[in-house]
């Protein structure tokens, strides 16, 4: 074997060329050099990462920080818009009644027994039992209970709600009483001719003026052998997002 490297070697060197055991020598440098240079580079990389971990341990904390105020922010926004857009819808109603006294919706029974809210004004605003209360769309309720600083109010959906009713057109009269999920306005002359998508209102009575709108008719109830028949009506008011009202006082 010896004898052969050296044969090759001198016939290489005769020859003029790079001899196989240089070429072989210089490939095994180049090979432990490339090696050695990725071991430092690695190890140099793992160093930096090393060393970079609390800056973006640091750098992640304080960006959820931001996301999570900015989060808050956004709401905040949103309950201002929201809140902007309920004082808005009720100022008609503020204006049409400028001694009636602005209210929030703060409650309702979680039960579900009756149709009525609680409201953030009591006795020392100047509410009284039966006041009428209004919304932007028409017709709430009336004030069944009153405390110093909040009062109950029956929602004009609920069993024991009635109030004087008359169709704005064509002036015919009757009474409206809750039916949890509508209205039925009972007792309207057999011959009068409502139709539906009329309007009804309030007539004249002892917890609100007339015209304050009650509700749109959506069907009709009709006998051969009654004298009376009833509009049952969606309520003018959305009962189920009430936020600002107006108590009417007597």
């Amino acid at each position: 074997m010896a004898a052969s490297l050296a044969l090759a070697q001198i016939s290489a060197e005769r020859a003029g060329n790079e001899s196989p055991l240089s070429t072989f020598a210089l490939s095994l440098a180049s090979f432990a050099e490339t090696v050695s240079s990725a071991v430092i580079d690695g190890a140099r990389g793992a160093t930096f990462s090393i060393a970079s971990l609390p800056s973006l341990a640091s750098e992640n904390a304080r960006l959820q920080k931001e996301n999570h105020a900015l989060a808050v922010e956004n709401a905040n926004l949103h309950e201002l818009a929201a809140q902007y857009a309920a004082e808005a819808s009720i100022r008609p109603v503020v204006d049409i009644y400028p001694k009636g006294i602005e209210a929030r919706v703060v409650g309702f029974p979680p039960e579900n027994d009756s149709r009525s809210i609680t409201i953030d004004r009591g006795s020392n605003a100047g509410v009284h039992k039966d006041d009428g209360v209004i919304a932007s769309g028409g017709v709430v309720g009336r004030v069944s209970s009153v405390g110093p600083f909040s009062a109950q109010v029956v929602l004009i959906t609920d069993y024991t709600s009635q109030i004087p009713a008359v169709t704005r057109r064509g002036r015919y009269w009757g009474i409206a009483h809750g039916n949890l999920s509508s209205v039925r306005v009972e007792y309207i002359s057999q011959d009068a001719p409502i139709k539906v998508g009329d309007v009804i209102v309030t007539g004249q009575g002892r917890s609100f003026n007339s015209g304050v709108p009650i509700g749109t008719i959506v069907s009709i109830e009709r006998s051969i052998t009654a004298l009376y028949q009833t509009a049952v009506l969606r309520p003018a008011a959305n009962l189920g997002a009430l936020d600002r009202v107006v108590v009417v006082p007597q």
